[in-house]
């Protein structure tokens, strides 16, 4: 059997292991995390998508600044369609730029997970009837996360 654990990287971890060799386990290897260097892309690509839009705000103020702007040029110069689609373009920019500029802000202001960042893991090859005794040392030297997986 295989634990896995995640852990915050400091003195817990080498209490951990140090309490795991105690206990007669010697098949311990520990993985530190890379941090991640590069920040998180505003534009989403062909293959990846995070689920926001951008054109939202954008099509709803095209449409709305169009009717006013096409209704409002039967009395100017350039006539209803000139008007209608200098609105449609307009209200498309305005409502593009409100939402890429709240995107912006809510991802400069957002912590990037909810709660602490794993910083590495820890996995210990043991027999089947000590996993348990394995996941409480993990669970007691403060473990962000226990998994255990059975090897056939």
């Amino acid at each position: 059997m295989q634990v896995f654990a995640t852990f915050d990287h400091s003195d817990y971890v080498e209490l951990a292991i140090r309490k795991l060799e105690q206990e007669g386990f010697c098949d311990i290897f520990a993985v530190p995390l890379d941090k991640r260097t590069e920040g998180a892309k505003i534009f989403d690509t062909l293959h990846q998508s995070d689920g926001i839009s951008l054109i939202n705000k954008g099509m709803f103020l095209a449409v709305i600044f169009s009717v006013i702007l096409s209704s409002r040029g039967f009395e100017l110069d350039w006539g209803p369609i000139i008007w209608g689609l200098i609105g449609a373009g307009g209200g498309f920019v305005l409502g593009f730029l409100i939402d890429f500029i709240i995107v912006a802000i809510k991802r400069r202001n957002k912590k990037t997970t909810k709660g602490k960042q794993a910083d590495l893991i820890l996995i210990v090859t043991c027999e089947d009837i000590q996993g348990k005794q394995v996941e409480e040392i993990l669970w007691d030297y403060l473990a962000l996360g226990v998994a255990k997986v059975k090897q056939q």
